[in-house]
């Protein structure tokens, strides 16, 4: 009831901002000011409900970070802080609550599996936790156990997001919320189900068993609320973030990328949840990869639209760019963007793919976010949309950047992307120039 409560808010909200602002013009104020308060004070109280709630609200608030980019920070920051909060401080299931869920789902002789059972849990996220267990085989292992109600939950935010469309039109006019909105549905029903989440991890682990790059522990059972598979040991990623070498962190940001690029030739799947607390790097040098209850998949390997994309605005040809950002879906055809604003906000964006060696730092990004943080109509990244089939893609995208601006990773990035990236390296054979992306 609270979480329906906070989240009907937001279209009371914004019916009293405009009833204020329209008695506002009557009294003689200029409608762009009126209009822009009525902006910043939706999207002040957008982000902070965002913010407060977990599920499916935090789902949305991570797949608009691109968006997060285009507010000034005076209106995101409350969000972002209390998003870090709650992902620091997930409270864990009480022991007794843990064993009510293995019996409801293993029987109640459910310790027969386990030689040991940890009560404490070792992490806690959004909708399940991770123990520590040993099997009954000996093996050391994970269990990780969904919380009771969390499926429900995250469904019920949707469904009353789903009602919020007209208020991310008044700050993203370019913006198509409701499929978005579907598509983030799907995706979050499959991360509930963890037999979806186990065929992916087995697919993973199969695929890069004895990789000298890549370490995925198994899948040992599963059924839809309990996953316990292979025990990974290892250093976290945000270890090697804080204290970790420069050589280290130059490794890992290098492997990451590897591994987010090559996956969906090598497995067909993208793994779509990067952030530090899914790696650990092993004694051997190895980057361990864990939790495979987000993926993308993508049987024909990644789109060739981002290579060819990428490779043509390289070359100058922002026509063919426009163009092919249309054809995707990126602009929508009501839409006309200013082609010099959007050349600058991807050109820092592409950069990496532009030179043999590209250094990411956070002050790379900060400069990023600072340079589109405006509220004004003609922000090129309001006018943009985020197709539904693009959903994930670009939450990789946006939180593999972010991670390797926290190692500080410098290596030759450009090099995974001619090697797994189709349509970045050459032209289609007998295609003509500047036609590419019409034909994608």
């Amino acid at each position: 009831m609270t979480r329906s409560a906070k989240l009907a808010s937001l279209p009371l909200g914004f019916a009293g901002r405009t009833a204020i602002g329209l008695g506002r013009r009557l009294g003689g104020a200029s409608a762009e000011i009126v209009t822009r308060e009525i902006q910043q004070r939706t999207a002040d109280q957008i982000f902070k409900v965002l913010g407060e709630l977990k599920g499916g609200a935090m789902k949305l608030g991570q797949a608009l970070s691109i968006f997060e980019a285009a507010l000034p920070p005076e209106f995101t920051e409350p969000y972002r802080a209390t998003l870090t909060r709650l992902q620091d401080a997930a409270p864990p299931l009480p022991a007794a609550s843990v064993h009510r869920v293995l019996a409801e789902q293993l029987g109640d002789e459910w310790r027969d599996n386990f030689v040991e059972f940890d009560d404490h849990p070792t992490a806690a996220a959004s909708i399940g936790q991770v123990h520590r267990a040993v099997w009954h085989d000996g093996r050391t292992v994970a269990v990780k156990i969904q919380y009771p109600g969390a499926g429900k939950a995250l469904l019920s935010d949707f469904n009353q997001l789903s009602r919020l469309g007209k208020l991310f039109g008044v700050i993203l006019p370019g913006l198509d919320i409701k499929p978005l909105l579907n598509e983030l549905k799907e995706r979050v029903a499959e991360e509930l189900d963890y037999l979806n989440e186990a065929e992916a991890q087995h697919a993973f682990a199969q695929e890069f068993m004895d990789d000298p790059d890549f370490c995925v522990p198994d899948v040992i059972a599963a059924n839809e609320q309990i996953l316990v598979t292979e025990w990974m040991d290892g250093t976290p990623l945000s270890k090697i973030i804080t204290d970790g070498s420069q050589e280290d962190r130059d490794r890992a940001g290098l492997q990451l990328v590897r591994f987010l690029f090559c996956s969906p030739a090598r497995v067909g799947l993208l793994h779509a949840d990067p952030h530090p607390g899914n790696f650990r790097v092993l004694e051997d040098g190895r980057l361990g990869v864990l939790d495979f209850g987000a993926v993308n998949r993508l049987p024909e390997g990644y789109p060739p639209m981002f290579g060819k994309l990428t490779r043509i605005f390289n070359q100058g040809d922002m026509e063919s760019v426009v163009r092919g950002l249309r054809d995707e879906g990126f602009i929508r055809p009501h839409i006309e963007v200013d082609v010099d604003a959007l050349r600058s906000f991807l050109a820092p964006y592409l950069e990496p793919t532009q030179v043999e060696e590209f250094t990411f730092t956070r002050e790379w990004l900060r400069h990023q976010a600072v340079a589109v943080a405006d509220l004004r109509p003609t922000n090129v990244v309001r006018q943009l949309n985020l197709p539904p089939s693009y959903v994930l893609i670009h939450r990789v995208h946006a939180a593999g950047v972010g991670v390797l601006c926290q190692l500080g990773a410098t290596a030759r990035f450009r090099d995974e992307a001619i090697r797994w990236v189709p349509g970045f390296a050459d032209d289609d054979p007998g295609e003509p120039e500047g036609t590419v992306l019409a034909a994608s």
